[in-house]
């Protein structure tokens, strides 16, 4: 067989796709409303019959991309949503989602709800995309239709079952879709296909992302496709050979009424595999997995003990969701032991009822009757969407909201547990920080250590299945820079991020007190004294602050100058003397303003800062911020000596927020063998390079070698890098280096 090897991230153009076979053949309403009736005997469904009336009214005359009728795709996410066993309710909203955002005669709200009733009304509502808002950016866009789409689920998980069954038919007819298919299929892999496995759908998580792999890494699907079609007939008797050995021992020990099924590992996780473990697809040895099903959870362990009686199971590869279950209530025992000819193999155990979750997850629970209300323990299974609401309510720029939707869906590897047995979940690689935090932000934000299993481990410490894990705080202890090195989760991030974005808030108020009460009393005038006489309100009125609290943190950052406030206070005609003194040639304002631009301060927005002469920084270098005593930031490499020595408090991150286009001045030194054309040489090659030069000094020694000590002017550090090596190749150089 062929070996594959992938590269992580290929981006290959579509080629020839390999053709997916037919979903199912074109739906019909009869046989909608003939397979609901088949799960809800008795029930009136002539909702549905007025629904897809109503909505095929509205979609007259349009048609879908394919040549289809529009009114087909609507008919066919109600499908989808009925082999989930959905209420009425739902049914009819798929076949209604798409009419309130018809371009020609869409449907309204107060509409919907006099026609179909309120609950119909606002799932509908929920599922439907914005597009009545103007956005500055297509991140933005989709942001804030995620934003929304959150929102409405959180109060109705009908919302986004209808909205995975939308995406899933938008896939599998994709083919139609021309020009976007890639980014389509990158958002439903990082988005839909997530939801899908959180809710614990797990059939449609496979396809969507099956379906995805085919457009995102084309190239690689039909290459993985290929060859497993050609070891099919081998692992088609490999299954029935495994089902058959299975079935007799499960019967010789005693088990009766169990099922067992063989299926191939979907085509995305097997390319992961390869991805992640870089082995070639002859080395992925438990490309099938196998299920037992039987009747009770004491069957269970019964059927494991045969299992690991008749083959050896591999460390490490066992977890049991019976006693421990998923967020979603997925319930299984899962073991990985060498079978037969000594292939690696998977085998999931459960009853009849834990495998119905586990293919259908949320909508195997959730039972939405007229006249009953919802039970505690179903209303528990989506409680973690709820919680994710409330951790990203306050994420207002669209890429960070994105982002972190993304990291709080990623997939579950680690389950550790509190002191008192509760499950707590993380992505791989979590450390006790994340546990810390995904108790509480105070617990959190006040840990200084950790136990785990009774042992004290580092916080860098990676969790493992079955931690038991107790956090230690202290009140004098709070969150760092570097905890956002340690702690994996999205919710431990934000929150680090939070309080560091506070502190910063913090310590330029208290600078901008201590400046303004200073600079004040040389003038007579004092902060309380202009609070007391109420001249403090004109004052913020003056400078469009909304508080002091925010006027002292912009003089503390140097946005507002103290003189300014106290010319402000004074006659008119030293105020305008006094200006004329002060004001400053526009080349130099302007060159400050080009460095604001391009340095972000975290959390002092457009605050007026200068690059320092000690270390003179430039685009690349690690760099953070001095805050001056009302003359803005000064900012510094990191590890410059003049800032070490300065107080840490008044010490504030930033970072180069974009590509400079200000030239910014380094300094380098050059040691070489002094010779005639030497300095033109040098000259030359950093004029070749579009730099300039500044300032010049030189030398010469005893030994005939020559010091040149430039002040030049480079767009960032690569581009010093690169002078640097090209005057270092030039002939009777030593050394080329930057001088600080």
């Amino acid at each position: 067989m062929t070996q594959l090897q992938f590269k992580k991230d290929n981006t290959a153009e579509t080629g020839n796709l390999p053709v997916l076979p037919p979903i199912s053949a074109p739906h019909r309403l009869d046989d909608l409303i003939s397979r609901a009736r088949e799960y809800m005997p008795g029930e009136d469904l002539s909702i549905l019959d007025k629904a897809y009336v109503y909505a095929e009214k509205i979609h007259e005359g349009k048609y879908r991309r394919s040549g289809e009728p529009y009114i087909t795709h609507p008919l066919a996410v109600s499908h989808i949503l009925s082999t989930m066993r959905l209420d009425k309710a739902t049914l009819a909203a798929g076949l209604l989602h798409g009419v309130l955002k018809e371009t020609d005669t869409p449907a309204s709200e107060e509409e919907l709800q006099k026609l179909f009733g309120k609950d119909i009304a606002n799932i509908v509502s929920g599922a439907t995309k914005i597009t009545d808002v103007e956005f500055n950016s297509k991140v933005a866009y989709q942001a804030e239709n995620v934003r929304k789409m959150f929102l409405a689920m959180a109060a109705d998980i009908r919302v986004l079952l209808l909205k995975l069954a939308d995406r899933l038919h938008d896939m599998r007819t994709i083919d139609f879709t021309k020009g976007r298919q890639k980014e389509i299929s990158r958002e439903t892999r990082d988005l839909y296909a997530p939801l899908a496995s959180r809710l614990g759908i797990d059939w449609m998580k496979r396809e969507l992302e099956d379906l995805s792999f085919t457009y995102i890494h084309p190239k690689e699907y039909a290459e993985l496709a290929g060859s497993l079609a050609t070891s099919l007939e081998d692992r088609e008797k490999y299954v029935e050979e495994v089902k058959d050995i299975l079935s007799a021992k499960l019967t010789e020990y005693g088990l009766e009424n169990f099922t067992i099924l063989g299926r191939p590992k979907h085509l995305y996780s097997i390319y992961k595999k390869l991805i992640k473990q870089k082995i070639p697809l002859e080395k992925v040895y438990d490309k099938v997995a196998f299920r037992i099903i039987v009747k009770t959870i004491k069957e269970c362990y019964e059927a494991l003990g045969v299992v690991h009686a008749q083959w050896s199971p591999i460390s490490g590869r066992f977890k049991d969701f019976i006693s421990t279950p998923k967020s979603n209530m997925y319930q299984s025992l899962h073991t990985s032991v060498v079978g037969p000819h000594g292939e690696f193999m998977e085998v999931q155990i459960r009853t009849e009822e834990m495998d119905k979750i586990a293919n259908d997850g949320i909508a195997a629970h959730w039972a939405y009757k007229e006249g009953k209300s919802v039970s505690k323990k179903d209303a528990n299974l989506f409680q973690w969407l709820k919680q994710l609401i409330q951790r990203l309510q306050d994420l207002k720029d669209p890429k960070e909201f994105l982002d972190a939707v993304k990291g709080e869906l990623h997939a579950i590897d680690v389950y550790a547990l509190t002191p008192n047995g509760d499950v707590k979940e993380f992505p791989h690689g979590s450390t006790p920080l994340d546990f810390a935090f995904s108790i509480h932000t105070e617990v959190g934000s006040h840990c200084v250590g950790a136990k785990v299993n009774n042992r004290m481990v580092p916080l860098r410490y990676q969790l493992k299945n079955g931690d038991v894990v107790e956090i230690i705080t202290s009140p004098n202890q709070h969150p760092n820079r570097g905890w956002l090195s340690i702690v994996r989760t999205n919710r431990a991030k934000s929150r680090i991020r939070s309080w560091l974005k506070q502190e910063e808030q913090e310590k330029l108020h208290r600078l901008g007190k201590e400046i303004c009460e200073r600079e004040l009393r040389r003038h007579n005038i004092s902060l309380k004294k202009l609070i007391k006489t109420g001249h403090i309100k004109e004052i913020l009125k003056m400078f469009s602050a909304n508080s002091l609290d925010e006027l002292l943190r912009q003089v503390g950052a140097g946005k507002i100058s103290v003189q300014t406030i106290a010319n402000k206070l004074q006659p008119p005609e030293i105020v305008e003397e006094k200006v004329e003194i002060i004001e400053a040639p526009p080349k130099k304002r302007d060159r400050k303003a080009a460095h604001g631009e391009i340095i972000k301060i975290q959390g002092a927005e457009g605050v007026l800062t200068n690059i320092s002469k000690c270390c003179l920084p430039v685009p690349g270098d690690e760099i953070i911020g001095f805050i001056t005593a009302g003359r803005g930031i000064s900012v510094h490499k990191k590890n410059c000596a003049s800032l070490l020595a300065t107080d840490p408090k008044r010490r504030i991150e930033a970072s180069w927020s974009a590509v400079s286009t200000v030239p910014h001045k380094a300094k380098i030194q050059v040691v070489a063998q002094d010779k005639k054309g030497l300095l033109a040489s040098l000259s030359q090659a950093i004029a070749s390079d579009d730099s300039n030069i500044l300032n010049l000094e030189a030398r010469t020694n005893k030994s005939n070698l020559a010091t040149f000590n430039f002040t030049i002017e480079i767009a960032d550090l690569d581009h010093l890098v690169r002078l640097l090596q090209h005057i270092q190749q030039l002939d009777g150089v030593i050394e080329a280096k930057r001088k600080t």
